[in-house]
């Protein structure tokens, strides 16, 4: 009898407990990938490009999403085009959506950002949902770089040509020394015939 209504007791906890499980994997997973990208327009100034790439790998819409990239101080940061944030009505499963804004600086320095936070909310849940974007290498601005070492491939290229010209050479010197073939296979059947 006590086995009997312990089965039981676990049978009606397990249904229970299976529509949960099916509206936890019937939520949205909110996936966001941040880039970063630097150019100088002209000497002493520098320009980053943030690009923030949004995937709903779940099986439901997210909706009210919120991208927010606060994380660029306004001291050292100047926004030149777009905004650092975005709202976006839903997010179907499989959709992907994209936000980019660029900034410039005058400052310089190593600078390391934080991830974006993007909010959104899942009708079968009160509160919002969050989620991080990854994060971005710690940036050098306006840093001393090397030059561009623009020729080293044509000098790459010299350097295989005179190879391919020294052994053309070789092989055309050697070419008229050889024998031609049918001269040797002639000459190997007459020495077999000899010798038999």
């Amino acid at each position: 009898m006590a086995r009997c209504l312990a089965l039981v007791a676990l049978l009606v906890l397990g249904l229970a407990a299976a529509p949960a499980a099916a509206a936890a994997a019937d939520a949205p997973f909110v996936v966001a990938h941040k880039k970063v990208s630097l150019s100088r327009p002209k000497p002493g100034v520098e320009r980053v490009a943030v690009s923030l790439d949004l995937y709903n790998q779940g099986s439901a819409t997210a909706y009210d999403v919120s991208i927010n990239d606060d994380s660029w101080p306004t001291e050292a940061f100047e926004l030149v085009t777009g905004e650092k944030s975005k709202t976006l009505e839903r997010l179907d499963p499989g959709a992907t959506a994209s936000h980019t804004f660029v900034l410039e600086t005058k400052t310089q320095g190593r600078f390391q950002g934080s991830p974006a936070i993007i909010t959104y909310r899942v009708p079968t849940k009160t509160a919002l949902q969050e989620a991080y974007s990854t994060p971005i290498f710690p940036l050098d601005i306006l840093a001393e770089r090397p030059p561009e070492k623009k020729f080293e491939w044509v000098k790459a290229c010299g350097e295989i040509r005179v190879t391919c010209v020294c052994c053309l050479v070789c092989w055309t010197v050697y070419l008229p020394r050889r024998e031609p073939i049918k001269e040797r296979l002639k000459s190997k059947q007459e020495e077999t015939l000899i010798y038999l």
